[in-house]
């Protein structure tokens, strides 16, 4: 989006008025649902362009990158296809410059007051069931200093929270400096004045960096919040999905970032029905929701992807409605838990920044919570509450995902 403005362009993110010169979507196309998605966002606006409501529809990444040939002969009506890395080309179609060099501000398409800093590209692990190396290539971190520089720029702009993310957060930096560097650029981050909140998504249970909880535990502007990916805990499964990691190690790693961040939101994601998943696997599986008691937690269901290692060498023998029982199951138990924590919150008093207002409800969250994934903090005020400012409030109420409060 910089590139284009620095062109002259306006440019809108998600734009409720159709009317455009130029639809440029950006796919993604890691498992079915997004796919089907992208699919139907994609048709329509080809449907505004047949209308004359839109002059050329263009699509970009993941799913242009995987299926690109299939995708011009089946929908002709797109005028242009780019894969993930095309920029430059997709600049030079609509007669626009690619600068090389360009001003670290960003153009936001979050709200002001927080913003999401890749710090990598691709991935190097050889999960089965995923197609992300194929469509991403292999891992590429960025230099500490340019996310350290881009970093300050948006807090300068008004970002008081910075959520780190990556396709695999924990080998951030061993391709540029012989060894995992996320802990030394936690710790550069959290000194930038003014960055209030920094967050960490999507780390990697195998090669996790230890070294990062001291960290998380030094800064009070680190939140005690991780998202880190497990997918399962039976060792066949993690065998059969190349984790390379086991049963063991998990409960290990799990234990000790507890024992050495105290009060930590866990947020992870694990898999149902990936070939093989016997009834024994997914009882263990329960068995272990009920026991770590995760702060956060999703489930998806094993989608049969093609130039995977499971496409080439697994049989997808699960039922599809056996697979969303799991994942219904799973969830269910989830649920149980996530209310039974979030009434121990009643009568407590806790930090929020206000994301925006519903209706009577001022909409927040706490360290704990992501944007858009987690729990949401709905206020009742009679005075004004900013949006993007941060407040104490004392819990009222509480549900499976939400909590009510008003302030102190």
């Amino acid at each position: 989006m910089k590139q284009l403005s620095e062109n002259g362009f306006e440019v809108y993110h998600e734009s409720p008025d159709v009317k455009a010169n130029y639809i440029l979507i950006n796919t993604c196309g890691f498992i079915g649902d997004a796919k089907e998605e992208s699919i139907e966002t994609i048709l329509n606006f080809v449907q505004a362009k047949e209308e004359g409501l839109v002059e050329k529809v263009m699509v970009f990444g993941c799913l242009s990158e995987r299926y690109k040939t299939e995708l011009e002969k089946e929908i002709p009506e797109v005028n242009a296809w780019f894969g993930k890395f095309e920029l430059p080309k997709m600049l030079e179609y609509i007669h626009a410059e690619h600068f090389k060099s360009i001003n670290p501000s960003r153009i936001l398409t979050t709200p002001s007051h927080y913003a999401y800093l890749k710090v990598s590209e691709g991935c190097n692990r050889t999960c089965s069931y995923c197609a992300i190396p194929k469509i991403t290539g292999r891992h590429v971190s960025r230099s500490m200093e340019s996310l350290v520089e881009e970093a300050q720029s948006l807090v300068k702009m008004g970002v008081k929270e910075v959520i780190l993310i990556a396709q695999d957060l924990s080998d951030y930096g061993i391709d540029l400096y012989k060894k995992p560097m996320l802990a030394p650029l936690m710790e550069q981050l959290a000194q930038i004045p003014g960055l209030k909140w920094l967050r960490i998504h999507y780390a990697y249970p195998a090669r996790f960096p230890v070294d990062i909880l001291p960290v998380m535990a030094k800064y009070p502007n680190i939140c005690n919040y991780l998202d880190i990916a497990l997918q399962h805990i039976s060792n066949p499964m993690l065998k059969a999905m190349r984790r390379n990691v086991t049963k063991e190690e998990t409960y290990e790693l799990l234990h000790t970032i507890r024992e050495h961040v105290p009060g930590i939101a866990l947020r992870t994601t694990l898999m149902v029905g990936h070939p093989g998943e016997t009834e024994t696997d997914f009882e263990e599986l329960k068995s272990f929701v009920k026991e770590m008691q995760f702060e956060r937690l999703g489930v998806f269901t094993y989608s049969h992807e093609e130039n995977t290692y499971a496409w080439d060498n697994y049989s997808d023998e699960i039922p599809e409605e056996l697979k969303q029982e799991r994942a219904d199951t799973i969830m269910e138990i989830q649920q149980g838990i996530a209310l039974s924590q979030n009434l121990q919150k009643e009568g407590k008093t806790l930090k929020v920044i206000i994301d925006r207002r519903e209706g009577e409800y001022y909409i927040g969250r706490t360290e704990f919570d992501s944007p858009e994934v987690d729990n949401e903090v709905l206020i009742r005020s009679s005075k004004k509450m900013l949006i993007g400012d941060f407040y104490e409030v004392t819990i009222q109420d509480a549900d499976e995902y939400d909590l009510y409060a008003v302030p102190r």
